[in-house]
């Protein structure tokens, strides 16, 4: 556990050195926030759906924490370039505590980029419903971040070169954000579509926020937590797996 805790230690103050690249993670989910907000919010309202901007807000951080916590496997690969990987894996603790202290930082580092996106909201008029409901959305932020961190984590595990990296991931990153409902409900969506979205489990990421943000769900709460929690442990125990196989 102590091992855990340092690396988690030692990934917050990597962060916390670049405060420039946390700031620069922002641009791209504020400007769907306010430009999605307002420019399709009155089509919204006129649709008898009301407030565009309450119902986009947790698709929209759930978007920061995903783009974050994905694109943090990228530093193992750095890492595996420049060495410094190799000191971290020869030192006396286990893979796995390395892995997960390692998906933990990340993780906590993107739940807190969520936070941000989710107070910088209440400028385009973004209400919370309920304190309880707030506590209930940053336990799934910190899910999708865990979530996500973990599955960046196993695929990086696996590449060598940075190109590669971030073309699987831009293959993967936009068709789970754009088909998980984040920008539109639901609700009377064609079979196929529905049925994508169904296996996204982002979806289930951005309906558990809108259960405790704005107190509306489509698949329930219950079945958002086990979605989340299982695949975060599904994910943890494939990424640990493959990490421990790293070749230095």
């Amino acid at each position: 556990m102590n091992a855990i805790y340092i690396l988690w230690l030692r990934q917050l103050k990597r962060y916390s050195r670049s405060k420039s690249r946390m700031l620069g993670s922002l641009a791209q989910p504020l400007l769907y926030l306010f430009a999605f907000g307002f420019g399709l919010g009155p089509i919204f309202q006129k649709a008898g759906e009301g407030s565009y901007i309450n119902f986009l807000v947790p698709g929209i951080i759930a978007m920061t924490i995903l783009f974050s916590g994905i694109f943090s496997g990228i530093e193992i690969i750095w890492d595996k370039q420049f060495g410094f990987l190799k000191e971290t894996l020869v030192a006396p603790v286990s893979r796995f505590n390395i892995m997960i202290g390692r998906t933990l930082g990340g993780a906590t580092v993107s739940t807190f980029q969520g936070i941000l996106v989710l107070a910088i909201s209440y400028l385009a008029g973004f209400r919370v419903q309920s304190f309880v409901g707030l506590i209930l959305g940053l336990v799934f932020m910190a899910l999708i971040a865990t979530l996500f961190t973990a599955l960046g984590t196993l695929i990086a595990s696996k590449l060598d070169d940075m190109q590669g990296f971030q073309l699987i991931i831009n293959f993967l990153v936009m068709p789970l954000f754009f088909l998980s409902g984040a920008l539109f409900p639901l609700q009377g969506l064609p079979t196929a579509l529905m049925i994508i979205a169904s296996i996204d489990p982002l979806s289930y990421g951005i309906d558990g926020l809108r259960v405790g943000l704005i107190a509306t769900s489509h698949f329930g709460v219950s079945l958002d937590l086990l979605v989340l929690g299982g695949l975060t442990l599904i994910f943890l125990m494939v990424g640990s797996w493959f990490f421990e196989r790293i070749q230095i």
